[in-house]
């Protein structure tokens, strides 16, 4: 019997630590959804704002297409992460549901058997009293087990009342939370019809001006290719220097010169490794700011038909942003070619973090350098009034997606 009971124990504190993993699973989940939902809000937010700055400018119709496509996105992103919370809340409700009915049950079952006792225990009190109940006894041992039964029926019938008290006010509690669950979920659906409302405008605004741009498709598409070309006659200007920064770093150091990594000293090493560690938690090369354009190669937005391919990511700014190192390192290049704005270039061991489309350089080659050190301003077009930067993360020649090394990119 010991046994049993030892084993009904354990499976009843499994049972209840596999419930509280499960509650605060989900309460995790509640909480990232909600941060999520609150970053995307920010997000628009500075879309809208950065709008709103460069309302009076005649922007172009690639950057038009640009931002409506942007603000669709994160719209989408937003309808979707509150639809997640809205059905989550719809589980712990339903769930919630089904607690108080059974609570009501138990409590229902709990008054009945109390009210029992008391009518039992009211008509035992009329027929014979406690003491000729026990003077009754055969013996003193009979006695004294008719006196522990009072005691026990005494007590059964304090926990019995106990009970109901913990079982009316548990049912409260979850009243409580059920309510507050209900009118969260209502709010979350009214703020979703909000942006949906948003969303169909951006769509239609959308529609307008692709209907405008394909009836002269041929001249946007040269647009896109000759941008195109001049973005990869950069890179490969980029790719030039980072492979003569290489040749230089192990002429120096006295190995091969066809090495395609830096030959790094211990304090090189330390610095990429602190560089490494640090992945995905670096700052961004701006205070605020939303990224425009990804990485890696994609459709253009404007004829499906042509891909592009951005090495880094553009970074839509406020006027007079300041551009901020994202780790400490030396500045190694300040790269100025025609009809392109400066170009800073900083090494972090065998990385290197580059900075284009500058207005204003705050720092000379061969500078070391700390995180969030103001290293110059962002370029504003004075044309379209956008204020853009393009950052760059490369490692021994190879360009990396500086989403996954800069936080929540």
């Amino acid at each position: 019997m010991r046994k049993k009971a030892k084993l009904n124990i354990v499976f009843t504190i499994l049972v209840l630590l596999v419930c509280s993993s499960v509650i605060f699973s989900q309460n995790n989940k509640q909480k990232e959804l909600e941060t999520r939902r609150q970053e995307l809000r920010r997000e628009i937010q500075k879309i809208t704002q950065l709008r709103s700055e460069n309302k009076s400018k005649e922007k172009s119709e690639l950057s038009l297409i640009e931002d409506f496509n942007y603000k669709i996105s994160v719209l989408n992103n937003l309808i979707k992460v509150t639809n997640q919370q809205a059905n989550f809340l719809t589980r712990e409700i339903n769930s919630n549901q089904k607690q108080i009915t059974r609570l009501r049950d138990e409590l229902k079952q709990l008054k009945e058997d109390y009210a029992a006792m008391i009518v039992k225990s009211y008509k035992s009190k009329n027929e014979q009293s406690r003491i000729m109940f026990l003077l009754s006894s055969e013996d003193f041992k009979q006695a004294y087990k008719r006196l522990q039964y009072i005691k026990q029926y005494s007590n059964h019938q304090r926990e019995q009342g106990e009970a109901i008290k913990a079982k009316t006010i548990e049912l409260q509690d979850i009243n409580i939370k059920l309510s507050k669950q209900k009118e969260d979920k209502n709010k979350l659906i009214a703020d979703n019809r909000v942006v949906q409302k948003t969303l169909e405008a951006e769509r239609k605004q959308h529609e307008i001006l692709m209907k405008s741009i394909k009836k002269n498709l041929s001249f946007y598409t040269t647009q896109i290719r000759t941008k195109q070309r001049e973005a990869n006659k950069i890179d490969r200007e980029l790719e030039r220097i980072i492979k003569a920064a290489i040749v230089k770093s192990n002429q120096k150091a006295g190995k091969a010169t066809t090495s395609k990594s830096f030959a790094l000293t211990p304090e090189g090493r330390a610095l990429a490794r602190n560089f490494e560690l640090n992945k995905g938690k670096l700052d961004w090369p701006v205070e605020k700011g939303i990224v425009k354009t990804r990485y890696g190669r994609q459709r253009s937005p404007i004829d499906k038909s042509i891909y592009i391919t951005s090495n880094g990511v553009r970074i839509a700014t406020e006027r007079g942003a300041k551009v901020r190192a994202v780790f400490n390192g030396e500045v190694i290049e300040i790269l100025r070619m025609k009809n392109i704005r400066p170009i800073v270039m900083i090494k972090h061991g065998n990385y290197i973090t580059i900075y284009t489309n500058l207005g204003k350089v705050y720092v000379k080659k061969g500078d070391k350098v700390t995180t969030k050190q103001t290293i110059g301003e962002v370029y504003t077009n004075a044309s379209n009034g956008e204020t853009i930067l393009k950052f760059i993360v490369n490692k021994g020649g190879k360009t990396e997606n500086p989403a996954l090394w800069c936080y929540r990119m």
